[in-house]
């Protein structure tokens, strides 16, 4: 599933901008279905115009019914009906979707005989200072077992000796167990989640398990007009 809002505070209708030839959303719809690891990829949208992108490239999409406050929420309604066992929430704004990367996420659930996890992500390690204090990236930290226990925009942790201190990068791609991505939509938003604006810290707050996943691989998410300039540089355009 690739929930999709035309408007986003930051960088409006930035996916519908180019991308090398095509928009943000249609390459990462196509990105995503090229990595052969789904049943079926759709686009959840409450816009009109990139309902018709997708379906006029031969896509397909859904259109929300209700309105959403996050991604989440979008999906569990487009899913609920859906027989499936995994959902795995692939951002509109993350074009790069690398199938190396998704499919070592999928892989957690298939030695969590118990159930144990009730959601997967990605991380990848950052050591550029800039990138730490970006608020636009969210920074994850993680127990020994690389189960999340926050994340923030804010640089985390705080480095008291610079050298002993890791900083890790939240990859905007979730992997859900059906039953956990419905039951989000019932648990009220607590203060954490809108404070820092990050969904996954409403899992936190209700003691929901999220696994982390490392991956050498770095995604470039179209946040801003700056980072439409550096895809459409690593794309070739």
């Amino acid at each position: 599933m690739i929930p999709a809002r035309y408007e986003a505070s930051r960088f409006p209708g930035k996916l519908m901008k180019d991308l090398a030839g095509k928009t943000v959303i249609t390459r990462t719809y196509e990105n995503a279905v090229a990595t052969k690891l789904f049943t079926e990829v759709y686009v959840v949208t409450d816009s009109e115009i990139i309902y018709n992108e997708i379906i006029n490239n031969g896509g397909k999409a859904i259109m929300s019914i209700a309105e959403h406050e996050c991604g989440s929420d979008r999906i569990a309604e487009a899913v609920e009906h859906i027989d499936c066992d995994i959902v795995v929430n692939v951002q509109g704004d993350e074009p790069d979707v690398h199938q190396e990367a998704l499919a070592s996420l999928l892989a957690v659930f298939d030695t969590d005989v118990n159930q144990q996890i009730d959601l997967a992500s990605i991380m990848h390690q950052i050591t550029d200072l800039e990138e730490i204090n970006n608020f636009n990236n969210v920074k994850v930290i993680v127990d020994t077992n690389n189960f999340a226990l926050y994340f923030s925009r804010s640089p985390i942790p705080f480095a008291r000796e610079k050298s002993t201190a890791k900083y890790y990068k939240h990859q905007g791609i979730y992997a859900f167990r059906k039953h956990a991505i419905l039951g989000f939509t019932k648990l009220p938003m607590q203060y954490l989640e809108a404070s820092e604006k990050i969904e996954c810290l409403r899992y936190l707050e209700y003691n929901k398990t999220i696994k982390m996943v490392e991956t050498q691989h770095v995604s470039i998410g179209i946040d801003t007009p700056d980072d439409l300039v550096k895809a459409n540089k690593k794309w070739g355009k």
